[in-house]
């Protein structure tokens, strides 16, 4: 039987779509399963905002009745008219040249009807999408934020056209039993000069109250040059502060604010949930929410997951601050080991600040959008 591309037109073909991964990688250590109802979700232009910003479609592809790969393609309204592209991502398939060309083929052929002129990816929705395909640290496993794909996958891409965008880097070391004295005196200084100092939260009604937004005002502001980012609407922030800081930890955040009682700075770490969400296997129930908990106390190795400092404030030091902080709180919880989420690689100054207060630390992955000019 021939390779049939299909378009995703009802909830079934949507499950399927979300659950194509689940057997792909039965048998991978390393790829993280995310939730299927979050999934879902993402989908849902009723419950993500982001959709608002994006017209988007999804295919199957099938060979003898069996599911072989899926694509979405997605055209961002501010990235079509600016950039002339269109994104694909959730880009998933066997190992068959054939079936990942007929899948960009099929994004390609809908961008070129739709008028533009090229596409890039994988990317999501928006930049709080998990976006770049892996090209080095095929043996270590993802975090619950990030992509995970076979050695495969940049092959097949680069043999299609596809070129490198741009790189992130994730990086990986261990916490210092205290914060060093020259990271203590740095900071210490940075707070006399700038009149700034760490808030420390109640509790996550605390965060995500009084100053979810101004976290994400910030993220617009300090990753608006960055590569793909969009800035968030108004509804995109209430989305993501219900979303991500109704589960923090509030122990494990770092806010920065000036004598104006301003959010100039902040960090979000977490305990690492990739071994709970592997045994969760998608699903909260029956025991995927027992997994989660026990790593939440248990966890000995956290994930950061966001950062972000005001443009004005970036170069006063501010990070000496958000560093002292998270070091403390790890000390305090018993965590060893801190891994970056991805991070431009040619953002020197983050890259250079966790080598400098991370013992040993290492980039162990790498992973690239590509594009392609039609």
């Amino acid at each position: 039987m021939a390779l049939e591309i299909r378009e995703v037109k009802n909830r079934n073909d949507l499950r399927q779509f979300i659950q194509f991964p689940f057997s792909l990688y039965a048998n991978s250590p390393h790829w993280v399963p995310p939730l299927i109802r979050d999934e879902i979700d993402l989908f849902n232009p009723r419950k993500n905002p982001s959709l608002v910003e994006c017209v988007t479609k999804q295919w199957l592809a099938s060979k003898n009745g069996n599911l072989v790969g899926r694509i979405a393609g997605i055209i961002h309204k501010n990235e079509s008219k600016s950039q002339s592209l269109a994104r694909f991502g959730w880009l998933d398939f066997i190992d068959d040249e054939k079936v990942a060309a007929e899948l960009l083929n099929t994004v390609e052929s809908w961008a070129i009807e739709a008028g533009l002129s090229g596409m890039h990816g994988p990317l999501g929705f928006s930049d709080m999408d998990p976006e770049g395909m892996l090209v080095e640290g095929f043996e270590t496993p993802a975090t619950i934020a990030t992509i995970y794909n076979f050695d495969y996958y940049p092959k097949y891409l680069e043999s299609l056209g596809f070129q490198k965008a741009v790189d992130w880097i994730e990086a990986r070391g261990k916490i210092p039993t205290e914060p060093s004295k020259r990271l203590i005196r740095t900071a210490e200084i940075v707070e006399s000069r700038f009149k700034i100092r760490s808030l420390r939260l109640k509790s996550r009604k605390h965060a995500s109250s009084t100053r979810g937004k101004e976290m994400f005002e910030i993220l617009n502001k300090s990753y608006a040059n960055l590569y793909g980012f969009h800035s968030l609407t108004d509804e995109q922030i209430d989305y993501y502060v219900k979303q991500y800081l109704g589960f923090i930890i509030p122990d494990l955040m770092s806010m920065i604010i000036n004598e104006k009682d301003e959010l100039v700075g902040f960090a979000v770490a977490m305990p690492s949930l990739t071994q709970a969400f592997q045994k969760a296997r998608g699903k909260l129930f029956p025991f995927g929410f027992y997994h989660i908990l026990r790593a939440l106390k248990k966890s000995k190795t956290a994930d950061l997951y966001l950062i972000g400092v005001l443009p004005k404030y970036q170069k006063m030091g501010v990070t000496s601050l958000i560093f002292r902080d998270l070091i403390r709180a790890f000390n305090r919880r018993g965590i060893t080991q801190a891994i970056t989420n991805q991070m431009l690689e040619e953002n020197q100054q983050i890259l250079t600040q966790f080598n400098d207060y991370q013992k040993d630390a290492e980039m162990h992955k790498r992973r690239r959008c590509y594009i392609k000019k039609f």
